[in-house]
């Protein structure tokens, strides 16, 4: 991204409310906007948060080209005196995001924008589309690795992902989704995510038949081969060689195979016959790699049928999250300020779930101290304090008879702020240290809310002092509204 002005990969309407925002003396009206999603992917229980250092490098590197700045003159709809402030434009938002890995849930801010408005809004599709696209793989990733029970998954995407862009940052969003590693191998140059991989059918059929194909490439890879056994017959071609191979050119080197690959069938049956084979050939720890179209419901189910496979290969269903592609993050103004007082603002639906939460807030996740899991989240208004000596209620913002009172907890603030007046002041994590964090604070959640089907809903609620504006406001809203309708 550093390499590459993105500052243009805007929507046009962007710029066009900027320009009038420019023209109506707006340029400076200081607001507030949250990035939040409605509906977990995959009808899930949480999402992973993914995406901020991509973020953090496109904002960096904002500025206006002189191309940029003919091309906007060329529309022909832009004064020149905004397009002079483009082409001496300085970001100076202050900028608050859930960090990578943290599991995130609906109608929170994951990401909150203050500063002027043509900058604040201008910068919404880039939020959008990096934090949509990494925290939907994100989710897909973390959803597929508990489906394999401790097993590792290795993503194998690239080619079916939705352009370069989407194979890229989509390995990197796996890794963080705690995959092992990945078949992109500019993944690892950029990002240090180990690449991996062995060959294709088409080096087996390079050779005049399967045994030579297998001998040249453990002759060429002794310390590391995984052999493909599924190009003509698994069980009566493949693993037999496979093991003819192991004993007539690893063990006379001083190497013990890795793998066999198994890329199609029956997953089931092929890995149980081939356990066996293995293991009677004397080779229990060579493991046993699988792929072909897998997803955490395909892998929960060959586990239960009692599958062999010690690795999973996963492509086009997790870097294109094929069963819900789409993650539904939007970019909402929620306040401004007047004469330094911050003024909320509520955009109101005929759909209860579109109505936002106004406001410029906080975002509290409270800990049951005893078992370490994580209870509920909390929006309260920025300036609330929570003691976590005393007891706390919850209550939920839509069925408010609904209360729990919460004791022996911890809270943790979970936005962190990134920029200050512009300025980056978030030193990010390095990316195996974002996985690790995304994998312990999976661990926190209950299995209830974790499981894949009907899983427990996950309670976001609102402070009575928030949950008392957001109340205020709808009812001034319903009075306007029927007093127009009652004119």
């Amino acid at each position: 991204m550093d390499r590459l002005n993105l500052t243009m990969l805007t929507d046009f309407y962007e710029l066009t409310m900027a320009n009038g925002y420019f023209k109506n003396g707006l340029a400076d009206k200081i607001v507030y906007f949250d990035m939040f999603f409605r509906k977990v992917p995959d009808n899930g229980g949480y999402a992973i948060m993914a995406g901020v250092e991509q973020l953090i490098e496109y904002i960096n590197n904002l500025k206006f080209t002189d191309e940029d700045i003919n091309y906007l003159r060329s529309k022909k709809i832009f004064s020149e005196e905004f397009l002079d402030y483009l082409k001496n434009f300085k970001f100076t938002c202050d900028i608050w995001a859930i960090p990578e890995g943290t599991p995130i849930f609906p109608n929170e801010p994951v990401v909150t924008v203050r500063g002027p408005v043509i900058q604040a809004q201008f910068i919404e599709t880039m939020v959008l589309l990096t934090i949509n696209h990494q925290s939907l793989i994100a989710t897909k990733a973390n959803r597929i690795v508990r489906a394999a029970q401790g097993r590792s998954v290795m993503e194998f995407g690239s080619r079916r992902a939705q352009g370069y862009d989407g194979a890229i940052y989509g390995a990197r969003a796996a890794y963080i989704g705690g995959c092992v590693g990945t078949a992109c191998t500019i993944a690892e140059r950029e990002f240090g995510i180990p690449a991996m991989g062995t060959m294709a059918h088409s080096w087996v059929q390079m050779f005049p038949n399967e045994l030579e194909a297998f001998r040249a490439y453990a002759n060429m890879y002794p310390d590391n081969c995984i052999l493909l056994v599924d190009t003509y017959d698994v069980l009566r071609s493949g693993v037999p060689n496979a093991i003819k191979v192991f004993n007539e050119v690893l063990l006379p080197k001083g190497y013990r195979p890795k793998g066999i690959r198994i890329d199609s069938g029956d997953i089931t049956y092929l890995s149980k016959q081939a356990r066996r084979m293995l293991d009677e050939a004397g080779f229990p720890d060579c493991k046993i790699v699988a792929s072909n179209s897998l997803d955490e419901y395909r892998i929960r189910d060959i586990l239960v049928q009692g599958a062999k496979v010690d690795i999973f290969g996963v492509g086009e269903r997790l870097i294109t999250s094929s069963s819900e592609p789409v993650f539904g993050g939007v970019y909402k103004l929620v306040a401004i300020e007047e004469n330094g007082r911050i003024i909320p603002k509520i955009k109101i639906s005929e759909n209860v779930e579109k109505i936002t939460n106004p406001g410029f807030k906080k975002v509290w996740r409270f800990y049951d101290k005893e078992s370490g899991k994580a209870v509920a989240d909390l929006l309260t208004l920025p300036d609330e304090v929570i003691n976590e000596n005393e007891p706390y209620e919850l209550f939920d913002p839509e069925f408010t008879w609904k209360r729990k009172i919460v004791t022996n907890f911890s809270v943790r603030d979970l936005q962190v702020k990134i920029f200050d007046k512009g300025k980056c002041v978030y030193k990010s994590p390095t990316l195996k240290e974002i996985r690790d964090y995304c994998l312990a604070q999976t661990e926190t959640l209950w299995d209830e809310v974790t499981r894949f089907d009907n899983p427990h809903r996950y309670y976001v609620d609102l402070s009575k002092p928030l949950w008392d504006i957001k109340d205020k406001m709808l009812k001034e809203y319903s009075y306007i509204r029927n007093k127009n309708i009652a004119k």
